[in-house]
């Protein structure tokens, strides 16, 4: 069946998924048109294609035991210079993602991470250090809060854009044939988000 490339993480919902998304590009990370603004839980990881099933019914359990969450991200910080990455922080939902991560990865698809885990939402990774700079002080005063619901399984493609494949809300076990599944949108309102010009 040969082998994919998956990956799972939480949305970070609009309108901050998009406004992260479009000041990422305008720092000239051209990966991110191809890379939905996320908090990673699984990164990208390569498995048999016959693993996928088992792995959607592990996710789907991970996910049933789950709780919504509040999620506040704040000022940025950066992986340099182990790893060329600008991100802005993860300020409140810490533990529960890092739990997530870990029953995550204690099924199927078993992941060993190269640093330890730390949740984040890259804002340019790999480009010039000028531009790293620059994100770094354009998005330090940056804040979004909203309720994480769920979670999200991604297929890479050949291309290296990432394709959804399913919602995972918490609470939920994996829908039946023909019942939508809720997206990692917000339910708290009114949520708050803040950018310096």
């Amino acid at each position: 069946m040969g082998t994919v490339t998956l990956g799972v993480s939480i949305a970070v919902p609009e309108p901050y998924g998009s406004t992260l998304q479009e000041r990422r590009m305008g720092f000239g990370d051209a990966a991110a048109r191809s890379i939905p603004t996320h908090v990673t839980l699984l990164p990208p990881t390569e498995v048999d294609a016959s693993a996928l099933p088992a792995f959607r019914r592990h996710l789907a359990g991970v996910a049933a035991d789950g709780r919504c969450f509040r999620m506040r991200l704040e000022g940025t910080g950066t992986f340099r210079p182990l790893s060329p990455v600008v991100y802005v922080r993860v300020a409140e939902g810490i533990p529960e993602c890092t739990a997530l991560q870990e029953q995550v990865r204690s099924g199927p698809v078993q992941r060993e991470l190269q640093f330890p885990y730390h949740p984040h939402v890259t804002v340019a990774h790999g480009i010039a250090e000028e531009s790293m700079d620059r994100a770094f002080e354009a998005l330090a005063d940056y804040m979004a809060c909203w309720t994480a619901t769920g979670f999200a399984l991604h297929e890479q493609s050949e291309d290296g854009s990432w394709r959804k494949l399913h919602d995972y809300p918490f609470g939920e076990g994996l829908p039946g044939p023909g019942v939508p599944a809720q997206t990692t949108a917000p339910v708290d309102a009114p949520a708050t988000h803040s950018l310096r010009p």
